[in-house]
């Protein structure tokens, strides 16, 4: 009987300790999987988006100066523009970092900043060293875009002799607090155009920074003969690009008035000739149509009238 008694005891025990081992939780028998939570984390950061953040910076003949950025992003194979999203820009000056102002990107990804030039500081090299930062969300990653200028300006002045007509162009170094020639730069000469400006030509400047272009006599202007005249220097390595315009009355005049077009095959408008035929083709059309169903219901009261004699 003790011996039965004890197996009892010793069967109780090791169920009680059987069901304890079920509902202890599985944390602590197993060995956290340190492995499959960086794949977890690498996945994660991998699923942002990594965009991109382009700036470029344009000196204006007022002093002013202008940065453009543009945010966009490579997926799925295709650059998409980044609407809606905060930029930051920042000058750095002399390893000291001033916030400027923040615009938020168009529906092109486009958010562009002025600047006033009284209210910019060049460092000891007489240079300008401006950032763009977007700070990122929880979709994409942060961005951030760079860029060293040196002040220079762009001057155009229009010159008139006889029947000729040119503009003279004169490029100056500002960095160094003294205006300075640069020589030896192309810069191009355009006309203002609705979507883009059309090109006219282009100089070299010479040892005195001066160079002269030449402009058709025949240029399309508004209804007063004006024409906006504009002089470039893109994407050069020390002074960015730099912007000047002027408008002078050398075009010619074209009327803004909306008038009524004549007839004829290229408007709005035809010619009578074609018109009255038109009209004639269509009625003869239409009139076989409405004669063939006139036939058709005489023919369906011929086939009734015989059936109604014989009742």
């Amino acid at each position: 009987m003790k011996e039965e008694h004890k197996k009892n005891n010793t069967d109780k025990i090791l169920r009680y300790v059987f069901l304890m081992l079920c509902f202890l939780p599985a944390s602590m028998f197993a060995q956290t999987d340190s492995t499959a939570n960086k794949d977890a984390k690498t996945e994660e950061e991998s699923a942002l988006i990594a965009p991109g953040l382009n700036l470029i910076t344009v000196q204006k003949s007022d002093n002013s100066i202008e940065l453009k950025t543009t945010l966009s992003a490579k997926i799925k194979g295709s650059f998409i523009k980044l609407p809606l999203l905060k930029v930051n820009f920042v000058q750095v000056l002399n390893d000291a970092e001033k916030e400027l102002g923040f615009i938020i990107t168009d529906n092109f990804g486009k958010a562009n900043f002025i600047l006033k030039g009284d209210s910019v500081q060049t460092d000891k090299e007489g240079k300008l060293h401006f950032k763009a930062v977007f700070a990122g969300n929880k979709q994409m990653d942060p961005a951030e875009g760079e860029v060293t200028i040196k002040r220079a300006r762009l001057e155009l002045t229009p010159v008139k002799e006889d029947s000729l007509l040119s503009v003279q162009l004169k490029l100056i170094d500002m960095g160094t607090g003294t205006e300075t020639a640069i020589p030896e730069t192309v810069v191009g000469v355009y006309v203002h155009r609705f979507f883009n400006p059309l090109k006219l030509g282009e100089g070299t400047t010479d040892a005195s920074g001066e160079a002269s272009v030449e402009i058709p006599n025949n240029l399309p202007g508004d209804a007063k003969g004006n024409i906006t005249l504009m002089a470039m220097l893109q994407e050069n390595e020390t002074y960015g690009n730099l912007e000047t315009s002027v408008v002078q009355k050398w075009g010619v005049p074209v009327s803004d008035k909306i008038n009524e077009l004549p007839r004829a095959l290229w408007s709005p408008h035809p010619p009578l000739w074609m018109l009255i035929t038109f009209i004639v083709m269509v009625v003869t059309v239409w009139g076989h149509y409405l004669v063939i169903i006139i036939q058709l219901f005489r023919l369906r009261k011929e086939e009734l009238a015989p059936n109604a004699s014989n009742v």
